[in-house]
C-alpha cells in the first residue's frame, strides 16, 4: 500500500517526522470519528487521488496540484500540509503567480523525484483551478476526519472580470447542419475511407446528442446503454465521479445500430457487453483514449472547414476552432432553443448548479436584443421626418 501511494505522488520515499503530518497542527482531534486509516499527509493525499483512478485526465491534473502543494509546504514553508493555515494559502497563491526560476528550470526532467513542476507563472484562470482542486482535497480530508478544518473555506469569492454570462463556443443550428452535410459528402470509395466516414459520422452524432466530454465518451461502453421502460438511456460518470442518466433518441440508437452493423456487431448493445461505444482504429474492440476522441473531432472539423472555406470564410473559421467541448456546448444550446426545461438540461449535462446551466440560455438575450432594437428603430425618425 505504501509503495502504491508513493507511486501516486512520485515523492521522496520518506519525509522527516516533523513534515510528514503525523502531528500536524490542523489534524482532527482524537474524538472525531475517522473514516480513513491514513495517518500521514502522503497517505491521506494518495487516498484522495485513488478516488479518481478511473478518470485518468482528472487523476493527472489533481496529482500535479497535490504534488506542487506538498513540495511547497515541506520545502518552502517548512511545515506539513496538515499544518497549513489561511496565511499559508495566501502565500501559496502568491507563489503560483511567480514561482522561482529553480521550479521552472528547463533542464529539470519531466518525470521523477527531481522534475520540473512549473513552466512559468500561472495565469489567473489556472490559479483559480489549482486552488479549487486543493480546496476539494482539504474538504475531503475534513470529511474523512483527518483534518480539523480547511484554510480554503475562508477564501473570498472574487468577481470574474470580463467573464461572459453566456457561452459562445457553440455551432448554431444551421452551421451544425452544414457540418453534417459536408461529412455526409466525404468520399467512400475505399475501405479506409468508409471506415473513417462511419466513425466520424457516429462520433459527431454521439457527442452532440449526449453532450459527453471527450473522456466520458472514450469511457462509454455498450453496457452503459440501458433500456428502461421501453426507452434508451446512457449511464455516464463525469467529473468528480458524478453519475447521470442521459436520454437517447430513437434516431441516435439507429445511428448506433448502423455503426455497429458496419463492423459486424449486433445492432442492439448488450447489457453485459464490453465493447466500447467508440471502437478503436479499424473497428478494433478496445477503447480509445480521450485524446484520440478529441483528435477525431478536431480532424473532422478541420476537413469540414477546408470545404466551407471556398464559400464562407467566417463559417470555416468558426468550425476550425470547434472541438469536442464545443459539441457539448452546442448540444446544450440547441436543447435550450428547443424549449427543453433548464432543470432537464442541468441533469443531462450533470451540472451541480443550475446557474452553470443557465449560460446556455441564449433565447432570452436574443429576444431582449430584438425588442430593444425594434423599439429603438420605431422611435428613430427617418431622414425625411421633421425634427423638433
Amino acid at each position: 500500500m505504501t509503495e502504491l501511494l508513493m507511486s501516486l505522488l512520485a515523492l521522496p520515499k520518506a519525509l522527516l517526522p516533523a513534515l510528514s503530518g503525523c502531528v500536524g497542527t490542523n489534524r482532527a482531534p482524537a474524538s472525531v470519528a475517522r473514516q480513513i486509516a491514513a495517518n500521514d499527509d502522503v497517505a491521506a493525499i494518495g487516498l484522495w487521488l485513488a478516488e479518481y483512478h478511473d478518470s485518468p485526465h482528472t487523476f493527472r491534473s489533481y496529482r500535479k496540484e497535490a504534488e506542487r502543494l506538498l513540495l511547497w509546504a515541506t520545502q518552502v514553508r517548512g511545515k506539513p500540509v496538515s499544518s497549513l493555515t489561511r496565511e499559508d494559502v495566501i502565500a501559496y497563491e502568491a507563489f503560483l503567480i511567480q514561482p522561482p526560476a529553480t521550479w521552472c528550470d528547463d533542464g529539470l526532467a519531466r518525470r521523477g523525484e527531481h522534475r520540473r513542476l512549473f513552466v512559468g507563472p500561472l495565469a489567473e484562470r489556472s490559479r483559480r483551478q489549482a486552488l479549487g482542486i486543493l480546496a476539494g482535497l482539504f474538504n475531503y480530508l475534513v470529511r474523512a476526519g483527518y483534518l480539523a478544518g480547511s484554510p480554503f473555506v475562508l477564501q473570498r469569492r472574487r468577481a470574474r472580470r470580463g467573464t461572459r454570462r453566456t457561452i459562445e463556443r457553440y455551432l448554431d443550428r444551421a452551421l451544425w447542419e452544414d457540418v453534417l452535410r459536408v461529412v455526409d459528402g466525404w468520399p467512400q470509395d475505399t475501405a479506409r475511407e468508409r471506415q473513417r466516414y462511419e466513425r466520424v459520422r457516429w462520433v459527431l452524432r454521439f457527442l452532440y446528442e449526449t453532450a459527453l466530454r471527450a473522456a466520458e465518451a472514450a469511457a462509454a461502453g455498450e453496457s452503459d446503454f440501458q433500456h428502461v421502460r421501453r426507452r434508451w438511456w446512457l449511464h455516464a460518470v463525469g467529473k468528480g465521479g458524478v453519475e447521470g442518466m442521459i436520454p437517447l433518441s430513437d434516431s441516435l440508437m439507429e445511428d448506433f445500430a448502423r455503426y455497429r452493423r458496419f463492423y459486424g456487431l449486433p445492432e442492439v448493445p448488450s447489457s453485459d457487453g464490453k465493447t466500447p461505444a467508440i471502437l478503436g482504429i479499424a473497428g478494433r474492440p478496445f477503447p480509445l483514449t480521450p485524446t484520440s476522441v478529441y483528435q477525431i473531432v478536431k480532424d473532422a472539423f478541420r476537413r469540414v472547414a477546408d470545404t466551407l472555406q471556398e464559400k464562407d470564410g467566417a463559417k470555416a473559421a468558426r468550425v476550425r476552432r470547434a472541438s469536442t467541448h464545443w459539441l457539448r456546448h452546442t448540444a446544450a444550446t440547441h436543447q435550450a432553443e428547443d424549449g427543453t426545461p433548464i432543470h432537464h438540461i442541468q441533469q443531462n449535462l450533470r451540472h451541480s448548479s443550475i446557474g452553470t446551466t443557465s449560460i446556455y440560455i441564449h433565447a432570452e438575450e436574443d429576444a431582449r436584443h430584438a425588442s430593444t432594437t425594434k423599439t429603438r428603430h420605431k422611435a428613430t425618425p427617418s431622414p425625411g421626418d421633421a425634427h423638433d
